[in-house]
């Protein structure tokens, strides 16, 4: 099914409080790692999604039963787990999925073959084949993309120094690691990227320990029995992220975000925003399963400003650089992003296909070999033409990113293949007629 969605130009108001939708990243571990503890745990607040059902299914064929007990509560028994399965097991669009599980997998004493669909095969593996590789992991691949096929092998701990900083990667060899019980693995990165892996490992009482060493950041794990706990999953900053944008470039727009995740390696976000000139507010901060959580108010923010945005940060918000662009367009003077070529090896490859559909809209925005340069509203008058079509490449992000984009537009605009928002977003849409109808 091809779905489109027709946006009519200039919004309305966005107006009052919404909870929002359960965190990508989280839901996926909290499956993988929940397995792990070979017990029963119940996981609240599970995004059921395209992506994170992907794992789930994958999981049963493995032999873990998952019964879910509401709409977004279920119970993971993980004590049969993990059989040699019968089929393939399908990715469908998640890369999450495949490069964890090919973490997890290597390590068990089975076969099987990971698959996915066709933008997942075009996605590079090579970067965990070759460090699982040199752990012992027989893993044989059509040139470095899926399908994968793992066989039986035994694996030892190793250190290895990654040279992008990738939360798929780390998480791959940790997982693999946490299942050897006569080495030690670690992984250094060159910046941090996400760690919701070594908090929810650490929360289930593996023995896993981070630091940094010789300017490296660095994630130590060996065996240990995980403790069986039930898990809640915090709420998705990169969802968030296209609201958040939307309140602050929509006129008289003022929203407040229940239950977001706030963990430090995901709010690169918030800090740009900030930088921008984005009225953004954190409130009633807390902790949850070794996760930061806290509400987020963000209102329209007439005056925001172009910055530079490279080094460190880039891995804090590397899903959130889509709708970050649109952000820039929107703001006075230049705004650089820089140190993001991993954004090629995405669903898409975000540089070409940001730059493309936001210059159908009129935006002036110039892709380079590792991000963009955006000439922001002093260019344009502060509105984008609209009038455009917009294609999403089986990628939800641009999918999303374009229909923000047609919320600040003249004229209507129409999103194609707009059901990949599913990947990671269900109730989108609903979430925005909600918020304009006052």
């Amino acid at each position: 099914m091809h779905e489109s969605v027709v946006t009519k130009g200039f919004s309305a108001p966005l107006k009052g409080e919404i909870i929002v939708p359960p965190d990508k990243s989280v839901s996926h571990r909290s499956l993988i790692i929940g397995s792990l503890t070979k017990s029963n745990i119940k996981i609240s607040n599970f995004l059921k999604s395209a992506d994170c059902l992907a794992t789930l299914k994958i999981l049963e064929e493995l032999g873990c039963k998952i019964n879910f007990l509401d709409e977004n509560t279920l119970k993971l028994d993980a004590s049969n787990a993990y059989k040699t399965p019968k089929k393939d097991l399908y990715c469908g669009n998640s890369g999450t999925t495949m490069r964890l599980l090919s973490g997890l997998l290597s390590a068990q004493n089975i076969k099987c073959t990971l698959s996915g669909d066709i933008s997942l095969s075009k996605r590079p593996m090579k970067r965990i084949i070759e460090p699982l590789s040199k752990m012992g992991a027989r893993i044989k691949s059509n040139d470095g993309k899926a399908p994968l096929v793992i066989e039986q092998a035994k694996l030892s701990g190793i250190e290895y120094v990654s040279p992008v900083a990738s939360a798929q990667v780390k998480s791959a060899l940790l997982l693999a690691g946490a299942q050897i019980t006569e080495s030690t693995t670690t992984v250094l990165e060159p910046y941090l990227s996400r760690n919701h892996s070594e908090r929810m490992l650490e929360f289930l009482g593996s023995n896993i320990k981070t630091y940094q060493k010789d300017g490296f950041f660095a994630s130590t794990i060996s065996h240990a029995p995980l403790i069986p706990k039930n898990l809640h999953v915090i709420g998705d900053i990169s969802s968030a992220a296209f609201i958040m944008v939307a309140a602050c470039v929509i006129k008289n727009s003022d929203v407040i975000l229940r239950g977001v995740g706030l963990n430090p390696t995901r709010i690169g976000i918030i800090e740009v925003m900030q930088k921008m000139n984005a009225e953004i507010e954190i409130l009633n901060k807390t902790l949850r399963c070794n996760e930061e959580i806290g509400d987020v108010r963000i209102k329209y923010s007439p005056d925001l400003k172009g910055i530079n945005i490279s080094g460190e940060i880039i891995p804090r918000l590397i899903d959130e650089i889509p709708i970050i662009a649109l952000l820039a367009t929107q703001a006075d003077g230049i705004t650089t992003i820089k140190d993001a070529g991993d954004l090629k090896n995405k669903e898409s490859d975000r540089i070409a296909s940001v730059a493309k559909e936001l210059r159908k809209f009129g935006a002036n925005i110039e892709p380079t070999d590792d991000g963009f340069i955006i000439d922001g509203k002093n260019n344009q008058k502060g509105l984008l033409n609209g009038d455009a079509e917009v294609e999403c490449y089986h990628d939800h992000r641009i999918a999303m990113m374009g229909y923000i984009a047609g919320l600040i537009s003249k004229k209507p605009c129409k999103i194609n293949d707009f059901e990949w928002v599913e990947t990671s977003f269900p109730g989108f849409l609903k979430i925005f007629e909600t918020l304009t109808r006052e």
